[in-house]
C-alpha cells in the first residue's frame, strides 16, 4: 500500500507542493532559472529550522545519558546477575532522574512524517496524482528529476551534471567526515566493554556517516540538493547543541 496515496496524506502532500511552487515563483525574480533549485534549498532550511526543538530535546537527551551512564554501569556490575533487580533499580534510576530511558526518541519519531512528506516532494515524479513539475526544472541546465547514475546509464551526463553532482557530493562527505570526527563515540575496549563501545563499533558508525553520499548518487538532484543541505544544517546544529548540552566527561 502506498501511504501517500491515502487522501488525508495526499492532500497535506498537495498542499506542501502548492508551497514549494508558490516559494519557487516568488523566488523567479532573485534566482532565475535555478529558482526550483533554490526553493529546494529554502524550504529545507525552513524546514529544519521548525525542527530545531526536537534537535534540543534530543541533545538534551543526550546529555542526560552521558551522566547517568556511570550509574548505570555502577548498577549493571552490581546487579548484572539479577535482571529483575536489575530492571528495577535502572527504572528507579531513571525515576529519580526524572528522564527515561526513551528520553529523546518521541521527538524523533514526530519529526518523521514531516521529513517524509518533503522528501516526497523532491523526488516523487508524481504527486497527487498529478506530475510533479519541479523536478521538470534545472540547475545549470542539468534536470532536478535527473540522478547522477541514472543520467550515466541512459547516457544523458554532460560535464555540468557531473559538476553539480560531484559539488553536492563534496559537501556530503566533507559533512561526513567533519561529524566523524567531532562526535565519534568514545571506545572503551576492554573485558568489561559493551559491545556499543568498542573500537569495531565506533568504526561502524563512522562509516554510516557516508551512507548520505552513496544515496546522493541514485536520487534526482533535488533531493540530492535536499540531502546536502540537511546534512550541514544538522552538523552545525549538533555542534551549537553541543556547546549547549555537552556531554559529562567519561
Amino acid at each position: 500500500m502506498d501511504i501517500y496515496a491515502f487522501p488525508p496524506v495526499a492532500a497535506i502532500l498537495d498542499a506542501a507542493y502548492a508551497v514549494l511552487m508558490q516559494i519557487t515563483v516568488l523566488l523567479e525574480p532573485l534566482a532565475g532559472a535555478a529558482a526550483a533549485a533554490a526553493s529546494v534549498l529554502l524550504l529545507t532550511l525552513l524546514v529544519r529550522a521548525a525542527l530545531v526543538p526536537a534537535g534540543v530535546s534530543q541533545a538534551k537527551a543526550e546529555q542526560t545519558r552521558s551522566r547517568l551512564a556511570p550509574k548505570l554501569r555502577d548498577l549493571q556490575k552490581r546487579y548484572g546477575r539479577d535482571r529483575e533487580r536489575l530492571q528495577r533499580e535502572t527504572m528507579r534510576l531513571y525515576a529519580d532522574e526524572n528522564t527515561s530511558p526513551f528520553a529523546g526518541c518521541l521527538p524523533l519519531v514526530a519529526q518523521a512524517p514531516v521529513i517524509g512528506v518533503v522528501y516526497a516532494l523532491f523526488a516523487f515524479p508524481t504527486i497527487a496524482g498529478h506530475a510533479n513539475a519541479l523536478l521538470s526544472e534545472t540547475l545549470l541546465g542539468v534536470p532536478l528529476g535527473a540522478s547522477l547514475l541514472g543520467s550515466i546509464a541512459a547516457g544523458t551526463a554532460t560535464a555540468p551534471t557531473f559538476a553539480v553532482f560531484g559539488a553536492l557530493i563534496v559537501v556530503i562527505v566533507i559533512a561526513a567526515e567533519v561529524t566523524r570526527r567531532a562526535f565519534r563515540p568514545p571506545v572503551t575496549d576492554g573485558a568489561d566493554a559493551s559491545p556499543l563501545a568498542g573500537a569495531g563499533f565506533a568504526r561502524a558508525v563512522g562509516a554510516l556517516q557516508f551512507t548520505t553520499a552513496i544515496v546522493a548518487l541514485f536520487v534526482p538532484l533535488a533531493t540530492a540538493i535536499y540531502l546536502a543541505t540537511t546534512v550541514v544544517w544538522t552538523l552545525v546544529q549538533r555542534v551549537i547543541l553541543r556547546r549547549r548540552y555537552p556531554l559529562a566527561a567519561p
